[in-house]
């Protein structure tokens, strides 16, 4: 049962765990899928603009450009002086051109010197030269088609807007440099347009030239730029030269973005667009944000409820664990009220046996003593000792704390070996009569319970009777069945084999009948403070409903009372078969070498003398950590391990683990006289010998045992 709530509370946190790892982990994942997502939005985002900044830019490019081709054609054959003759309307024309197209701020005509012939902002032009701007000498010694400048700051007396140059060369007939046609154009038109295009958060645009001079930027800034051919936007371009898309951290501001350039056709100019890196983070935590606004409640609400479900849980376990510690309690007291009713007798039985002990030693060392008075003294110990064995491992099986699991047991062969413990607990002058079946009467049942309630029935029987009278004890197969059991017959608890019933009749003044509805209640008594606790029939009710089974009592006050205690009956294939005792002769060692541990010096000797006689090499340390160290040392010493278990500090059952952890290979056999872990736990494979032991007994253990090493190292005997 224990170990179903300890699975039920590993199964809510594994649940618990999953209500937040599942959802973070679907969350994870949703959000690499929504931020790759993001990212191709936000590209395919950027191609757009692109193409509408690109398209834009050609346009205006090829306007100004077949402008400049229309007056190159109106000029085309004229001398300077025809030209300055007919100033006035060029003026008109050219300011005309000028004002139909936003994106220019003036329109000129040079002559060969640089000298304004023509332009749009004031008419007559001033006496100035132009010949050291790039729009003009760029046209002086080549034929270069349209030539775009840099931007540039108007001359004195002209002000305005910082502008860039577009020009075109004028030939003459034999195709000599005669001047320049030349529009200025105004970078604020484009960077007007694209801040009305890059409307979104992080928005970015740039016009330049092919050789890093930037001509537009948006966002605007307060000075000139010109990046580095051989930087990292310099190199992506010559990689690419025509289209590509790069993230990079803008030499303007640092900014890192996520950027597409494009060339603007036959031009020499460089359209880019693109949106910052941050800016397209924000919009892909502002979609995962609305996720989780939904997400974590619905997250946070089942976990709470898992871990209220939990808390519950564990509140039900604590409060079922108290209940059964408190059950356990009720058990342990009803068992040392039954323990306290034996104690008596014991001390009395117990001093009995040692008496016959002293006796037959002081006999012994009598000078001159027979052999056959030797031999009969040395038997009389032997059985005194045995006596005392068999009591003692029945008191501690009634005192152990640890509820015994059911086993199948022939209650009349039980009843036959309680017989001397019960004469001893009812004493002298109570009559015993046992009524025992000549068939066997098996049930499953707990048999330390059982015994437990034969004891309380019997010190029962013994108080009403004042201590003198008889005491029957009937085992028989039940005819009849009280009415509480008559629904069972048939059922999972009899099994279609009936009933065993135990009666338990004394001569005592008898029960009461206003009490005999109250004889099982806990703490119930009539008997003066201090002759008794009330525990012990509730004992005997508990353990037979726990079996299936039931309890009843007639009574008549005057003639005595009988309570019949019904446990449900097992066929008889199911009693395990029990194997004859062992009375073989002591087996010789030939030298076989035993690690002797005992902390019980004198046993140790004990054992150590003994085994020596039959030939046995004898190592002796007196604790586990000595005898695992002389193990790592040389294991190959030892053929076999004989330890006590209860020991101070690392116990022989520590020591029989330690040394199968590490892979020695040496067999171990245990020795105790009573380990509660060894009645938890068991003795997890290893060879026992219970204590009391004799030397015959040991060495025939230690010979089954040592062989296996034999064997497994590939010895031969």
């Amino acid at each position: 049962m224990q170990g179903a709530q300890r699975n039920s509370l590993r199964l809510l946190q594994w649940m618990m765990a999953a209500s937040l790892g599942l959802p973070i982990a679907l969350f994870a994942i949703a959000s690499t899928i929504s931020y790759a997502s993001t990212n191709d939005i936000a590209d395919r985002e950027i191609e757009r603009t692109l193409d509408v900044a690109h398209e834009h830019a050609l346009k205006v490019f090829e306007t100004i450009d077949r402008s400049l081709a229309e007056l190159n054609e109106v000029v085309r054959g004229l001398p300077d002086d025809a030209i300055r003759s007919r100033e006035p309307v060029l003026y008109r024309r050219l300011k005309q051109l000028t004002d139909s197209l936003p994106q220019l701020k003036s329109a000129w005509i040079f002559d060969a010197e640089g000298r304004a012939l023509v332009n749009s902002l004031a008419s007559p032009p001033p006496e100035l030269s132009f010949a050291d701007r790039d729009y003009f000498y760029a046209h002086v010694d080549q034929t270069i088609g349209t030539f775009i400048g840099a931007s540039l700051t108007p001359r004195a007396p002209y002000q305005g807007a910082r502008f860039f140059g577009m020009s075109r060369r004028r030939d003459s007939d034999d195709g000599s440099f005669i001047g320049v046609i030349q529009a200025s154009v105004l970078p604020e038109y484009f960077e007007s347009f694209y801040a009305r295009i890059g409307s979104d958060p992080g928005s970015f645009f740039a016009m330049g030239r092919t050789d890093g001079v930037l001509l537009a930027h948006f966002p605007r800034l307060d000075r000139e730029l010109r990046l580095d051919p051989n930087g990292p936007v310099g190199q992506q371009i010559a990689t690419h030269p025509e289209h590509d898309l790069i993230t990079i951290a803008w030499p303007s501001d640092g900014i890192e973005r996520r950027i597409g350039y494009r060339r603007v056709a036959e031009y020499p100019i460089y359209i880019s667009a693109g949106l910052e890196t941050s800016a397209i983070r924000a919009r892909w935590l502002s979609t995962m944000g609305q996720h989780l606004v939904f997400g974590i409640p619905a997250t946070a609400l089942l976990f709470l409820l898992l871990a209220f479900a939990f808390r519950r849980t564990q509140h039900l376990q604590a409060e079922a664990a108290k209940r059964r510690e408190a059950e356990d309690a009720l058990k342990h007291s009803q068992r040392l009220e039954a323990l306290g009713q034996l104690t008596g007798g014991v001390a009395h039985d117990f001093n009995n046996l040692l008496t016959v002990i002293r006796a037959s030693v002081d006999l012994l060392n009598r000078p001159q003593l027979s052999e056959e008075r030797r031999q009969r003294y040395i038997t009389a110990i032997a059985d005194a000792v045995a006596r005392a064995a068999k009591l003692t491992s029945q008191l501690l099986a009634f005192a152990r704390r640890q509820t015994l699991k059911p086993e199948v047991f022939d209650v009349g062969a039980r009843m036959q070996s309680l017989q001397d413990m019960l004469a001893t607990l009812l004493g002298p002058a109570i009559e015993i009569i046992m009524r025992l079946p000549a068939e066997p009467c098996l049930v499953s049942a707990d048999a330390g319970q059982f015994e437990t309630a034969l004891i309380n029935m019997a010190t029962n029987a013994r108080d009403a009777m004042q201590g003198k009278g008889r005491i029957t004890f009937t085992v028989q197969t039940a005819t009849t069945v009280p009415n509480t059991l008559a629904h069972l017959v048939g059922s999972q608890f009899s099994s279609n084999h009936g009933f065993v019933s135990i009666a338990v009749g004394d001569t005592g003044i008898g029960i009461p009948a206003g009490r005999i509805g109250r004889i099982f209640e806990p703490f119930f008594t009539t008997k003066q403070v201090g002759q008794g606790t009330g525990l012990g029939l509730s004992q005997v009710f508990g353990f037979a409903r726990q079996s299936g089974g039931e309890v009843t009592v007639t009574s008549e006050v005057g003639q005595g009372s009988t309570f019949s205690l019904y446990l449900p009956r097992v066929p008889a294939d199911l009693l395990p078969r029990s194997e004859a005792p062992n009375t073989a002769p002591a087996v010789a060692g030939n030298g076989m070498s035993v690690l002797v541990v005992e902390d019980n010096i004198e046993l140790g000797n004990f054992a150590a003398d003994g085994l020596t006689e039959l030939g046995y090499s004898i190592t002796l340390v007196d604790n586990a950590t000595d005898a695992l160290a002389e193990l790592v040392v040389d294991a190959d010493r030892f053929d076999v391990v004989f330890s006590d278990v209860v020991m101070p500090g690392m116990t022989g059952l520590d020591l029989a683990h330690a040394i199968r952890d590490r892979s020695i290979g040496v067999p171990v056999v245990l020795t105790t006289g009573y380990s509660e872990a060894l009645s938890q736990d068991g003795v997890a494979g290893f060879d026992l010998v219970q204590k009391p032991y004799s030397i015959e007994e040991i060495s025939r253990v230690l010979h089954r045992a040592a062989p296996l090493r034999r064997v497994r190292d590939g010895a031969a005997e």
